[in-house]
């Protein structure tokens, strides 16, 4: 796999994405909010788009069960999941005007600057004559600009290495790289505070008396892990299954950059996957063991490398590269969910987490990267969260979330049980006895071989109690209970399931899509075109008049109802004091892939012309027919290459008068 390249001016699609209102921050009249975007028209288009494909090809096609749940989320819940301790990036300071910046971002931002110009400053010596500099040009050097720096090389390559694996240091490692090579807010070339921990959970309180704590919730995920005995009802105690969601999250981010891709609230498409945890198979794993995914994984991250190696699912499952087959099989229709709405796939690869960054409950995740002019962005990641959740709430709780499965064959196996003398055990424990009792019982065989030890050689032991109403140090006489083995006989096996999660950020992807649909025409850079698929397209077609000519009425609004009647969006733009040029341009850059042009001929014969964006070609052909070509082109029955066998070929001009 090459380089990746993206050659696009991103200021040019920037102002392309305000002026037709894709996306524009929040607030604007207000001088607006960091990390907050409204969606115009064609981007909740757009957006509606990705989400519909999305269902599906995931909900549909995999019969998942979709639900909605709460956005406030009481503490208690994620206190219990780990998100209310662990749920954090790293800070700093800027020293001098106190701005905040996350700092695994800092330095990859300085580090990268920094390769930079030197890989700009080496150009400039290969080129320069007789080894001397090139001449610096006149006038005042730019404080922002400053002529480029050459690295040694042992320093480069250690940059190089830190960024391959920027993602698996904490604050301790990150604090060192900022004082060893002198990190410092670019913008004010001030010194930084050493990173600390930053929650990221936006924090609210539930009803008017402000007693009870909640959060807006970070990620859909702990609603549907609340609902899981529910679901499991509903789907007849069938396993495997799964459960999916669409909707809002919420997260705090230090210092947001980057228009859509780092932002505070976003939407989300999440899937958890239960399965039994001794067979993580999955049925339809054959479907998609052939494709081959970029790969790069955790031990070549460590080694500094950043070119991922090509493998098929299947090739990669059988060597342990990827876990198991269901978080294989999901990584596989990831990669093809995301070309199909159009990702490139030369600009796609899948980078498994490194220890110190994979979250407090996976015990394998990959993360579906796309390259944008940004560089790498994670959009998709597709973790392995073992039976972290539902056990954690289970205990919690104390409500069981778990699967009950009938055997075959009766499982007949030794145990080690507890059994209380209640003559004693209650008297001497009191309130405590319960919670002790409890205790003693959710020890593993090891633990509870080691309390039996205790017992026979001292007579004694002492049983510590957190997160009780009686919490503290009981002792524990062998005269108290019997620590023994039975012989046990289960007709039933129960168990917590994993969980297998694929997590979208659409925002993210949508984004991506833009950038890699984004090209100017080769005649005139500047107009720009976005290439969706019809699909993907916020608007499928395009309806105008060739002038403003009062006769073009009613064939303007017969068009677009005939359109509509067989579910194709379609806009008319009768602006006729504009040219048809100009009016084919900003729809290019709308991303409508095709636009039925009314003109005389249609008021003499009743038929019109149908251009297709990217070749600019059109044919004509009466106007039912057209329409009907529109609904089989956008529902991928027919392609142009049919249009252009079927139809007349059209002479057309006025395309450069833009």
């Amino acid at each position: 796999m090459s380089a990746p390249k993206l050659n696009i001016d991103r200021s040019a699609l920037e102002q392309l994405l305000l002026s037709r209102f894709f996306f524009a921050p929040s607030f604007g009249i207000y001088d607006g909010v960091k990390g907050l975007y409204d969606y115009g028209p064609t981007g909740t288009a757009l957006q509606q788009n990705i989400i519909n494909l999305w269902r599906q090809h995931f909900v549909i096609e995999e019969d998942m069960l979709e639900v909605d749940c709460s956005i406030i989320t009481p503490s208690k819940v994620l206190e219990t999941s780990g998100h209310v301790a662990k749920f954090a990036d790293w800070m700093c300071r800027d020293t001098g005007n106190n701005e905040v910046r996350r700092a695994d971002h800092l330095v990859e931002e300085v580090l990268a600057a920094r390769l930079v110009s030197d890989e700009l400053a080496r150009k400039l010596a290969a080129t320069s004559i007789d080894g001397q500099a090139p001449a610096k040009a006149a006038g005042k050097k730019s404080k922002k600009a400053p002529a480029p720096t050459k690295l040694d090389d042992a320093v480069a390559n250690e940059y190089r290495g830190i960024l391959a694996k920027i993602d698996n240091y904490d604050g301790d490692g990150l604090g060192e790289l900022i004082v060893k090579h002198d990190i410092r807010n670019p913008e004010t070339g001030n010194s930084v505070s050493p990173p600390v921990a930053f929650n990221l959970m936006f924090q609210t309180s539930i009803g008017p008396a402000g007693t009870s704590k909640g959060f807006l919730r970070p990620e859909t995920a702990q609603g549907q892990f609340m609902n899981f005995a529910r679901l499991l009802e509903f789907n007849n105690q069938k396993m495997p299954f799964a459960s999916a969601m669409v909707g809002r999250s919420f997260r705090n981010e230090i210092s947001p950059r980057s228009g859509l891709l780092r932002v505070r609230e976003f939407t989300m498409a999440e899937i958890e996957h239960y399965v039994d945890p001794t067979n993580k198979d999955h049925s339809r794993f054959d479907e998609v063991a052939h494709i081959k995914l970029p790969l790069l994984t955790g031990p070549m991250q460590l080694a500094e490398k950043t070119e991922p190696a090509v493998m098929t699912i299947g090739d990669a499952v059988s060597q342990g590269v990827i876990d198991n087959k269901t978080l294989g099989y999901f990584m596989g229709r990831i990669y093809l969910f995301l070309t199909a709405i159009g990702i490139k796939t030369d600009l796609l690869r899948f980078r498994q987490h490194m220890s110190n960054e994979m979250a407090h409950y996976a015990c394998d995740c990959w993360d579906a990267e796309i390259y944008t002019s940004y560089g790498w962005i994670e959009c998709v990641g597709c973790a392995d969260r073992s039976a972290y959740d539902l056990r954690v709430h289970s205990a919690s709780t104390k409500k069981k979330l778990c699967v009950r499965e009938h055997l075959a064959e009766p499982l007949v196996y030794e145990k080690l049980v507890c059994e209380p003398n209640n003559k004693l055990f209650g008297p001497k424990l009191k309130r405590a006895a319960k919670p002790v009792q409890e205790h003693l019982e959710s020890l593993s065989a090891e633990e509870l071989t080691e309390v039996k030890a205790a017992l026979t050689k001292d007579g004694k032991t002492t049983v510590t109690l957190a997160g009780t109403a009686v919490d503290g140090e009981y002792e524990i006489t062998s005269d108290m209970l019997t620590i023994e083995n039975q012989t046990k006989v289960e007709n039933t096996r129960e168990y917590t399931p994993n969980v297998i999660e694929p997590s979208f950020g659409i925002g993210r992807i949508l984004y991506a899509l833009i950038e890699h649909s984004y090209s100017v025409r080769a005649e005139d850079e500047q107009r720009g075109v976005l290439s969706f698929n019809a699909p993907m397209a916020p608007f499928k077609c395009l309806i105008l008049p060739l002038s403003g000519h009062a006769s073009f009425k009613t064939f303007l609004q017969d068009s677009a109802r005939s359109l509509r009647k067989v579910g194709v969006p379609a806009r008319i733009d009768d602006a006729a004091s504009v040219s048809i040029g100009r009016r084919y341009a900003r729809n290019d850059e709308l991303g409508t892939p095709f636009a039925i042009t009314v003109d005389f001929t249609t008021v003499q014969d009743n038929t019109v012309t149908l251009r297709e964006r990217d070749s600019t070609k059109q044919v004509r052909g009466p106007l039912d027919d057209i329409v009907e070509l529109v609904k089989n082109l956008v529902s991928g029955s027919a392609t142009w290459d049919d249009a252009l066998a079927k139809f007349e070929l059209v002479e057309t001009t006025g395309e450069t008068d833009a």
